[in-house]
């Protein structure tokens, strides 16, 4: 855990928020990504976790990364409303919704961004694999390993498919 001294107390109390709700509700893959939110909401100077209640944080943070991963379609294994979402936080969805967009501009989070999927949905996620070579957009996946795995040292794709599972 990379978060500055002076915001650990902040961080533990919304920590036990986060991960509260997502050993209930989600699984340890969401809680690893909100927690990975929460440890740069953390670093950012200033952060803007030092105002504002530490459940509204917790409830934004669980909102946009429930969003990026696509939490409000019931077509998903992991799903539920706004409303599911924001009331075990005591908080409305709206109040939820608007912290979501507030932290998901500042740490860009959407579902395009790899950084923010679930790594079991990373390779359902088109987007994570696009790269540019010699001008033209490709699907990484389809690259030979040399290429795929400079590409992975670029940081451009989240690991390398072609060893995935060996």
């Amino acid at each position: 855990m990379a978060v500055p001294e002076a915001m650990k107390g902040k961080y533990e109390a919304i920590a036990k928020w986060i991960e509260s709700f997502c050993d209930t509700h989600l699984n340890d893959e969401y809680k690893a990504l909100c927690l990975k939110a929460l440890e740069k909401l953390c670093r950012k100077r200033p952060s803007p976790l030092l105002s504002g209640r530490e459940y509204t944080w917790a409830a934004g943070i669980v909102y946009a990364i429930g969003q990026a991963n696509f939490i409000f379609d019931r077509s998903q294994p992991i799903h539920m409303t706004a409303d599911q979402l924001a009331e075990p936080f005591g908080i409305s969805k709206t109040t939820a919704g608007n912290k979501a967009a507030e932290i998901r501009k500042m740490l860009k989070i959407n579902w395009s961004n790899p950084e923010w999927v679930l790594e079991s949905d990373l390779e359902n996620r088109p987007m994570a694999w696009m790269v540019m070579v010699n001008g033209l957009i490709v699907d990484a996946r389809r690259l030979p390993l040399e290429m795929q795995m400079e590409c992975a040292a670029r940081g451009l794709i989240p690991y390398v498919p072609a060893l995935k599972g060996k």
